[in-house]
């Protein structure tokens, strides 16, 4: 089987390592032009999947828009049997989804009609979502509407992060590829999306990565794992931003009461007052234009008058 291969971020590659690994023709990559990654802005890095494609010898083209008959051309001229879609960052067209013999498949991460859209992980960790998992669906125009093939699930822990979570359903969406391949290949066809439990996954935008210290301890929770690492749950303290990250032990009670988001105590973890009497401990913190470090280290320079509370 001869398969164009599109994806862009880390958790593209195993979905890559995987097609290349067990003998499939991948006759060409598309990824995201190289960006700036450097606070700089003055270095260039390629996305991880060029990277991989490059140590397999494996053509790597990277428009910055595939949307035109050029480009369109070019593919064409592949004689790809399949095209595989794995966060590649843009949605294709009518004209490029039809070049393909069997049509292009793409490694969703999330059991659908559930988190369609972009941050299906962040939203799923965001709702308190007890399970998860990836989709293998038809990309057709629509936003995640396609029929499904083959789905694997994972159960969502307490101590998951956006991070982890995204490192689990990564091998989990190539072992699901591979699994659905051979039908695929069949000609079986998928089957259609029912129309009962729909939810849609947005973009994360900063003001969602804010954290509301006025929620249950649990919601406070779900919200700093769900920005974790990227792009960082937020808040504020006497007026100077700070990032808070890691799992942070949430449904505690504190006593007495305090103002949502007053620190009352430190340990091994920060204790912050929430919504409802409820506490969480948080393990990780990172200050404007500072590193990533342990809360309670933080705390011991931070030089805080009593009651000092996040906003």
């Amino acid at each position: 089987m001869r398969v164009v291969f599109f994806g862009t971020p880390q958790f593209a590659v195993p979905c890559l390592t995987a097609l290349l690994d067990t003998g499939v023709d991948v006759v060409a990559v598309v990824t995201q032009p190289d960006r700036p990654r450097t606070r700089s802005h003055s270095t260039l890095l390629p996305p991880p999947v060029k990277v991989r494609a490059l140590t397999g010898n494996i053509p790597v083209w990277q428009p910055e828009r595939p949307r035109d008959e050029p480009f369109w051309g070019q593919v064409r001229g592949l004689g790809a049997d399949l095209g595989v879609v794995v966060a590649y960052g843009h949605l294709l067209r009518p004209e490029l989804l039809a070049l393909p013999r069997l049509g292009f498949v793409n490694v969703h991460a999330s059991l659908l009609p559930r988190w369609r859209g972009a941050a299906p992980i962040q939203w799923a960790l965001l709702a308190g979502d007890a399970e998860t998992g990836v989709a293998i669906m038809r990309v057709e125009a629509g936003l995640d509407t396609g029929a499904v093939w083959h789905e694997r699930e994972t159960a969502i822990s307490q101590l998951d992060t956006a991070g982890t979570l995204t490192e689990r359903l990564s091998h989990l969406g190539a072992d699901a590829l591979l699994e659905a391949l051979p039908r695929i290949a069949a000609g079986v066809p998928p089957v259609p999306q029912g129309d009962a439990g729909i939810t849609h996954a947005p973009k994360i935008t900063r003001e969602l990565a804010r954290i509301r210290w006025h929620e249950p301890a649990a919601s406070v929770s779900c919200r700093i794992r769900a920005m974790d690492p990227a792009p960082g749950a937020w808040t504020t303290l006497a007026g100077a931003e700070i990032k808070i990250r890691g799992a942070p032990a949430g449904a505690q009670h504190a006593a007495p009461p305090h103002e949502p988001g007053t620190i009352i105590g430190a340990g091994p973890a920060v204790i912050v007052t929430t919504g409802l009497g409820g506490t969480v401990g948080i393990t990780d913190v990172q200050p404007a234009g500072k590193r990533r470090m342990p809360a309670a280290e933080w705390l011991r320079g931070a030089n805080l008058a009593d009651g000092a509370r996040f906003e």
